[in-house]
């Protein structure tokens, strides 16, 4: 392992990134009639003629790859080809969109009204949008957007039409499909339908793959996915799904195209619409489920203020060169094209590590608001004040809290945070006016902030009396909103945090003893962050360059020492990953303890959370977040990846076998030096 990092080309202050404009200025200063009635007239790859839905629908049926899969259906089951074909054709009427202009300038109508009245601005990077129009016009284009609200594809289509762009066909849930008549408007402005799962059903699949790469290899119209596969209910960015890009990418991989570019785009909501709704579904309070009626239900929210929407289109990725050195594409010469064949190692690894980074370049886009720096701030306070003795005041001086972010911003800024703090304003009103736009999470009393946690007590249930489990609830509900935002800027501490952690649980100041233990955290945790594949050392080097930089630490070639100086700072970043050090223990504790025999899968939150429930209502737990039920799913995915909890073949669905020793020897080591309220029977 390199002694220097060697990292200094890569300087996070050194990224350049462009400027916004909002879009919304001009919509407030002239008539939203005129621009849904306006000329459009899009940019197409090469500039096609457009193909209407009925010819693609053709297209696709017609293909060598359909008729292959309905033959081979055919020979392994017995049935008729034509009655294969008509359920072919059924699967494809259920799933295309059908484009129309109509409905495209309806929802350009309607959205203006919406966006106006939820939202200060929309502020787009319009060099990112230029650089997109030559991207559709030189090869076919895949739009990656992130995921953290169902505005974002209304969003995506709306800026597209606004900029006069070739409107995307978008890859929707089913779940859509059962909204009356607003199912069929998505359909209409380029949404079409993919089941959740569709597991070993040939003919779905191809269906679904030969509609999504002819519209990709004739350049058609962009084709756009969430790479995450569904919603970040936390603001994390999720584990990327592979299925929809080894589509996109196959027809360049199998030569059918030059090039395909590949645009990540980073949606950043300064108040997210669904905040609480997202943290009672954590918490297991079940989601309502998409209805129209639920859309008119949402309109009271109409009436508050949502901040700012920042989008950043990024550089578009030619997929050319992605694959360059990485992929031999003279494997794809030896098959006929329309063969359908599963990847092989050598593209699975292309796939997932081209993945990785399109979701690191989501990651480093995202526009973070200084309310992200205080709600890190105010959960910290929040956690150091349920330690501390009785009597002593709650929150934090407003005018610290003011200081404290001045701080934090400065060190965000030194790791490379794309922050939007407004610097010509004096610092305690950007405060006030976070805090003011987040009043619901926060209060303010005698000039000390702190979370708003007493209040959600209170109007729980006012007439009723409430248990101590309902009322720890609606706490959780405020704290977990707070986390989703303190989590959009976890990816920008996430490896000195790791690097701070593994310094905090090292036995010693060795390099090769903290390296290790950075090791061991950053495996345990790769469900939970965006950590690439087999970037263990270059992470190491990132972290070690970052607090160095910062003069948090000297690194020599055979020791890491924290400095002075650097003591606030790593004391930030251990208590910012504490959480998810807290999180899996407390789930290695309950597997270990707990857990009956035939526990399965689908019992495992439940149960979980009633163990954690019953410790945190004992004052036995420090942090109220390990409540999330996405941490506790994904410290289970991790603990079976590790090979210390495996699924029973053969037993009931999903039956889960715990490795007790393995999973107590991870629960001791992840607990090096942590921090519960009191020590729940200490282990040595």
């Amino acid at each position: 392992m390199a002694s220097k990092a060697v990292y200094t080309h890569r300087d996070p202050m050194l990224k350049k990134r462009d400027d916004f404009e909002d879009i919304l200025e001009e919509r407030r200063n002239s008539s939203d009639l005129r621009y849904a009635l306006r000329c459009y007239t899009p940019v197409l790859y090469k500039g096609l003629t457009p193909c209407n839905a009925s010819m693609l629908k053709g297209m696709v049926l017609q293909s060598d790859q359909i008729h292959y899969v309905i033959n081979q259906v055919s020979k392994e089951t017995g049935r008729a080809t034509d009655d294969i074909q008509e359920e072919a054709s059924a699967i494809l009427e259920e799933m295309a969109h059908c484009l129309q202009i109509s409905t495209v300038r309806f929802f350009a109508f309607t959205l203006s009204k919406v966006f106006k009245s939820l939202f200060r601005s929309i502020c787009v990077n319009e060099e990112g949008i230029q650089r997109l129009q030559q991207a559709i016009h030189e090869h076919p284009v895949v739009l990656l957007p992130s995921h953290r609200s169902y505005m974002d594809f209304l969003l995506m289509s709306y800026l597209l039409y606004t900029y006069d762009l070739a409107l995307p066909v978008i890859a929707a849930g089913m779940d859509f499909m059962g909204m009356k008549f607003v199912g069929e408007m998505l359909r209409m402005s380029g949404a079409f339908f993919i089941r959740r799962s569709f597991g070993g059903d040939k003919l779905y699949w191809a269906v679904f793959s030969e509609y999504v790469r002819t519209i990709l290899k004739n350049g058609l119209a962009p084709v756009e996915f969430f790479l995450e596969g569904t919603r970040s209910r936390t603001s994390k960015s999720l584990t990327p799904k592979l299925g929809l890009l080894n589509i996109v990418m196959d027809p360049f991989l199998k030569g059918e195209v030059f090039d395909m570019n590949v645009v990540p785009v980073s949606i950043s909501y300064e108040r997210i619409l669904e905040e609480s709704l997202y943290a009672r579904e954590l918490l297991g309070v079940p989601k309502p489920k998409e209805s129209t009626s639920g859309l008119f239900k949402a309109r009271k929210v109409l009436s508050e203020d949502y901040g700012s929407i920042h989008v950043y289109f990024g550089q578009p990725v030619s997929v050319r060169s992605l694959a360059q050195g990485k992929v031999n594409r003279c494997q794809f010469n030896l098959l006929p094209r329309h063969i359908p064949r599963k990847p092989g190692e050598e593209i699975h690894d292309f796939v997932n590590d081209s993945a990785y980074r399109l979701v690191r370049a989501q990651e480093e886009n995202m526009v973070l608001k200084p309310w992200v720096l205080l709600a890190s701030l105010l959960l910290q306070n929040h956690h150091q004040n349920r330690t501390a003795a009785e009597g002593q005041r709650r929150g934090i001086a407003l005018d610290e809290l003011t200081a404290q972010a001045l701080w934090l911003r400065d060190l965000s800024r030194e790791y490379g945070a794309f922050l939007h703090w407004p610097d010509n304003t004096p610092p305690s009103e950007v405060v006030s006016s976070s805090l003011s736009l987040h009043r619901g999470l926060v209060r303010i009393c005698e000039g000390r902030v702190q979370l708003d946690v007493e209040q959600a007590a209170d109007t729980a249930q006012p007439q009723l009396t409430i248990t101590p489990e309902e009322q720890l609830l609606s706490q959780a509900v405020i704290i977990l909103s707070c986390v989703s935002y303190r989590n959009q800027a976890l990816h920008v501490f996430l490896r000195p945090a790791l690097l701070a952690s593994a310094i905090h649980t090292a036995s010693s100041n060795d390099k090769q003893e903290v390296f290790n233990s950075f090791s061991f955290l950053r495996n345990m945790f790769s469900n939970e962050f965006i950590l690439s594949p087999g970037a263990t050392v270059q992470d190491f080097e990132e972290a070690c360059y970052l607090l160095m930089k910062t003069g948090a630490l000297q690194v020599t070639q055979q020791e890491v020492v924290v400095t002075e100086s650097g003591l606030k700072t790593v004391a930030f970043l251990t208590s910012m990953l504490d959480p998810f050090l807290q999180g899996y223990q407390v789930v290695c504790r309950f597997l270990c303890e707990e857990a009956a025999d035939s526990l399965t899968e689908k019992q495992f939150v439940p149960a979980v959370r009633k163990f954690i429930l019953k410790l945190l209502l004992a004052g036995r737990l420090r942090y109220t977040e390990v409540l999330s039920s996405d941490l506790q799913k994904n410290a289970l995915a991790a603990l079976l990846r590790l090979g210390a909890v495996q699924k029973v073949k053969g037993a009931e669905q999903g039956t889960l076998k715990i490795n007790a020793v393995m999973v107590n020897s991870l629960e001791d080591t992840l607990g090096g030096k942590l921090p519960t309220q009191k020590t729940v029977t200490a282990r040595l």
